[in-house]
């Protein structure tokens, strides 16, 4: 993948970083991936949990091509993340709508499919909780069906911009408060600085493989992100193994705008659609993307 010049060799005879004009807490060096040492840093990671104003803190960084994340401090980075930056093309080579549109032509044919396999089922084989009603459980073929009976089989593009409401790397500081403050999706954050040009880079520029056997490239799900970093002022403030957080400064405030981004979601990530806490497309756009300033995705 393409980068800008890596400053973070320097950071091995520099610990503090201030011959790049920062002042970084006790950390380490990161470039074990899945076939053994890469060539150079991937990144840099903190040895603690950050202290309050920490991340904001490190936004000189930005001057010398480093960018921030919160990553998961409860595994190892390095053998338990399976890191394959030599396998990651570069993410301006994706067409974010042809990303979609072919991943949601995919999972389409899925809920097609499981709709005929499922049509022909007697009423004594429907799974019926004891208030009578039937599996519309996420990831069943009635949530499945449920969102070609919103949107139709056929991809419907993508969605409007939203409108800034405040400058995205302060959501993204205030995001990242939050997330400390639960505790609940980043176990033992810890700050890390990644080289890359944009925020939306962060994933492919450390090899992140997340979102395997979903998606091997991770490039094209960063020009997706590349897309909603100019159409929603996304930042990725988050990492883990296999789940992705991202702060949101213009999220949709119209629930038509709501379920067109959450097509989106579907076609980006299947799994946070179906294996959530939603019936369906619908609930899931009203609960976790309509006001919304953090988009969470996992892969299982």
């Amino acid at each position: 993948m393409a980068t800008l010049p890596n400053p973070l060799p320097r950071l091995a005879d520099d610990p503090s970083g201030s011959s790049l004009g920062l002042r970084l807490p006790a950390g380490r060096l990161i470039d074990t991936t899945d076939h053994g040492r890469w060539h150079e840093p991937l990144l840099w990671c903190a040895g603690e949990p950050p202290a309050p104003g920490e991340w904001s803190a490190l936004a000189p960084a930005r001057r010398v091509g480093l960018l921030p994340v919160l990553v998961d401090g409860a595994t190892d980075i390095g053998p338990d993340w399976y890191l394959r930056p030599g396998d990651v093309s570069y993410p301006g080579d994706h067409d974010a709508e042809e990303v979609l549109a072919h991943s949601w032509d995919d999972h389409m044919a899925d809920a097609l499919h499981s709709d005929e396999n499922h049509a022909g089922i007697d009423a004594a084989d429907t799974d019926v909780t004891d208030t009578g009603a039937t599996d519309t459980a996420p990831g069943s073929p009635a949530a499945l069906g449920g969102i070609v009976s919103l949107l139709g089989a056929d991809w419907p593009g993508t969605a409007p911009a939203g409108t800034l409401r405040r400058d995205p790397d302060e959501c993204a500081a205030d995001v990242v408060g939050l997330l400390l403050r639960e505790g609940t999706r980043v176990k033992e954050g810890r700050l890390a600085l990644v080289p890359a040009r944009r925020s939306a880079d962060l994933p492919a520029a450390i090899g992140w493989t997340g979102a395997a056997p979903f998606e091997d490239d991770t490039a094209r799900l960063c020009a997706v992100l590349r897309s909603w970093e100019d159409r929603f002022g996304i930042r990725v403030v988050a990492l883990r193994a296999d789940e992705l957080v991202v702060s949101v400064a213009a999220p949709p405030t119209t629930a038509a705008h709501a379920e067109a981004v959450a097509a989106e979601h579907f076609a980006f990530c299947p799994d946070a659609v179906l294996r959530g806490n939603h019936d369906t497309l619908r609930d899931y756009a009203h609960q976790e993307v309509l006001d919304e300033e953090v988009w969470a995705f996992w892969w299982d």
